[in-house]
């Protein structure tokens, strides 16, 4: 099968690589039909991360199901899945309680699962990770780019929003305006937030925050000055605070606009905060609790996937460029570029 797979930095190839195998009784075959580039993706582009070269790439793969074990109970071959950043059992401690990212399987979409930016993937656990999609929607493109945010970065802004503590009649600030950010926005405007304060850099990304419900943009390119001017909006500083990029400034800001007693949920991989620091004091002073980490997408996958078919959600809108497999290398230097948000992958 043809895959993207990692070279170095900078180097993304199109090659020929093993096609997957079901080996496991509790395990899937995908043939994969859409699939996106992450912002995450970037860290080992750009040479931030280490990455094995010769490593199959990319963790958000839709698409229909080939083959599965005898012990799989959810899924049949013919039947359309989405499936979520990170592969999961269902069984284990953590996945009982909704904490799929810790599952102690420990698997992902690389080495021999496929990579998700290839023509195949498999997961050993397929009823622990495969979310279906109803027959309905199965060839509808429309509505299948909709749910495609549902693997990684609408559910993992939903998760900023939820561990902020958003509802009803709050007023939040998203801090980031990459898919993750933008996506934090809708979870907000989909818990009930009254107001919602979107911090980035890009006027063009911004205004699909406005598209997404936010009430108000703050495109200050100096940190301290974009803080400064959310205090100023919030007098003094908001109760929910929604860190959607990783770095150690936006984490700063993000303490700096946190009103006391406030929450803040953060989802951004973090980058540079241990060497930088992360101002515990001011944590500690104000009683600002700091929760969130990797998103749990699979637990919140029904939900949303409900909301996108009854049409209260679209999240598409975050894809601006689309390419095919062999355009993958051109997608990720389109978001190195910030010449895209988020690239989709028709396979």
């Amino acid at each position: 099968m043809r895959a993207a797979v990692y070279r170095g930095p900078g180097d993304i190839a199109i090659e020929d690589v093993e096609k997957p195998t079901v080996e496991s009784p509790t395990g899937a075959l995908i043939r994969v039909t859409h699939t996106a580039i992450c912002g995450s993706d970037l860290w080992f582009y750009r040479g931030k991360t280490e990455k094995e070269p010769g490593e199959g790439v990319g963790h958000e793969p839709m698409g229909i199901v080939e083959a599965v074990g005898n012990e799989v109970t959810s899924v049949r071959p013919g039947d359309r899945v989405l499936a979520p950043f990170a592969i999961s059992c269902g069984e284990c401690e953590f996945c009982r309680k909704g904490l799929y990212t810790s599952c102690v399987e420990d698997e992902s979409w690389g080495g021999e699962n496929g990579g998700g930016q290839g023509e195949y993937v498999k997961t050993p656990f397929a009823d622990g990770t495969l979310v279906k999609v109803p027959d309905r929607y199965a060839d509808d493109q429309a509505t299948l780019e909709k749910l495609l945010p549902l693997t990684d970065v609408m559910g993992t802004g939903h998760h900023a929003a939820v561990s902020a503590g958003v509802g009803a009649g709050d007023t939040a600030v998203v801090i980031g305006d990459g898919a993750v950010g933008l996506c934090g926005v809708l979870a907000a405007q989909r818990l009930g937030a009254e107001r919602i304060i979107a911090v980035g850099h890009h006027e063009d990304r911004l205004e699909i925050a406005e598209q997404f419900g936010a009430t108000e943009t703050v495109a200050e390119r100096d940190d301290a000055a974009a803080a400064e001017r959310v205090r100023e909006l919030t007098y003094g500083g908001a109760n929910h605070v929604m860190e959607c990029v990783g770095a150690a400034s936006a984490m700063d800001v993000a303490i700096d606009v946190a009103r006391p007693g406030g929450r803040i949920g953060y989802v951004g991989v973090p980058h540079g905060v241990e060497a930088a620091g992360l101002d515990v004091l001011s944590l500690f002073r104000d009683n600002i609790t700091l929760a969130g980490g990797v998103a749990p997408v699979r637990d919140y996958a029904e939900d949303l996937m409900a909301d996108v078919l009854g049409g209260t959600l679209d999240p598409s809108p975050i894809f601006t460029k689309t390419v095919d497999l062999a355009g993958v290398p051109e997608g990720y230097e389109a978001m190195d570029n910030r010449e895209a948000i988020k690239v989709l992958v028709k396979p």
